[in-house]
């Protein structure tokens, strides 16, 4: 054994024998399943978890899974066995079926101040950010883009969208469609089927293909435009704003009931609506806050605000969700 090698050994042996750090034995840990990017390196999970983790004396660990309803599934799954102490990034088209899984417990948080597009007064589910779906285009390929549902199904562009069974914003166009042609909504699918390029599974797929001129369109969100504007001083990728009005999107936070930190998950909640934390979400999330201190950038400014929001009460979404992706799956397999 070299002298390298006998000093190496003996550190390690030190190393694994020494006491751990009180601090790091004591304190508490916070479980929180979220959707991958979130919890990424450029989302908003290491600045919040953070600034939690410095008023908290705990140690947050974020859980990165594909996408939020993935997430949700699979707390249910685990049932009383879950590692999860709260659920960060569920759907508002999800909330009724949430709310009678019987996986999640009140929250506790004030919600009585926030700013929201629409009333919200859930004990169970607490919003932490918001905005609108639409389909985005690059103004230097797609100068003037449909200005409608209906325009665009009329049109010769290839889009991108997401599965409604596997990703929020699918969903939400579902939603989107059903709230304007009701029962109807089959034969719209039928008119826009001949414009979908693909169906990913996530989000981030689908706009990868758009952002590399794979499609003329693609299915996110009316603040996405803020991104390119704010990170890459970029003003070519803007939302078309649709007559009809665009179909809300609501991100929510929950305490699982199986959770052996509740206490401490609710404090979270609570620091998650604060404005330190909200602060974090317009240049991380890229949707606004509901907490009303946050300054907006000034590219917020610029984005499509619809004249109507759309959204169905979340006990006729839970009714009827899984009905009508059955309707689009018949159609996009005809």
């Amino acid at each position: 054994m070299s002298i390298r090698t006998l000093i190496a050994a003996v550190a390690l042996g030190a190393a694994l024998t020494a006491p751990a750090p009180a601090t790091a034995a004591d304190e508490p840990v916070l479980t929180i399943y979220t959707y991958d990017s979130f919890a990424s390196e450029w989302g908003p999970g290491p600045v919040i978890e953070e600034g939690f983790e410095a008023v908290c004396a705990c140690d947050v660990k974020f859980v990165g899974l594909d996408t939020s309803i993935g997430a949700f599934s699979r707390i249910r799954l685990e049932g009383e066995g879950t590692a999860a102490d709260v659920l960060l990034g569920l759907d508002v088209n999800l909330a009724g079926d949430a709310r009678a899984s019987g996986v999640f417990v009140e929250h506790g948080a004030d919600l009585a101040g926030l700013d929201l597009p629409i009333a919200w007064d859930d004990p169970v589910l607490a919003p932490f950010d918001w905005g609108h779906f639409a389909f985005v285009h690059d103004t230097e390929r797609l100068a003037e883009p449909p200005g409608s549902l209906e325009a665009l199904a009329a049109s010769d562009l290839e889009i991108v969208i997401q599965d409604p069974r596997s990703s929020t914003p699918g969903l939400g166009l579902v939603m989107w469609v059903r709230a304007v042609y009701g029962d109807a909504a089959p034969d719209y699918w039928r008119r826009l089927k001949p414009r979908i390029l693909t169906v990913t599974k996530g989000w981030s797929d689908s706009y990868a293909l758009f952002l590399e001129g794979e499609a003329d369109m693609a299915l996110s969100y009316t603040t996405s435009p803020a991104y390119h504007m704010v990170a890459e001083d970029r003003h070519n990728i803007r939302a078309a704003a649709f007559e009809e009005g665009h179909y809300l999107q609501m991100e929510l936070a929950a305490v699982t009931a199986a959770s052996d930190q509740p206490e401490l998950a609710r404090r979270f909640i609570e620091y998650l609506i604060g404005p330190e934390a909200q602060a974090a979400i317009p240049t991380t999330n890229w949707m606004f806050p509901v907490n009303g201190q946050v300054e907006l950038p000034d590219a917020f400014a610029t984005l499509v605000r619809p004249e109507r929001t759309l959204a169905f009460a979340a006990d006729e979404a839970a009714a009827n969700r899984k009905a009508w992706i059955q309707e689009w799956l018949e159609v996009m397999g005809e």
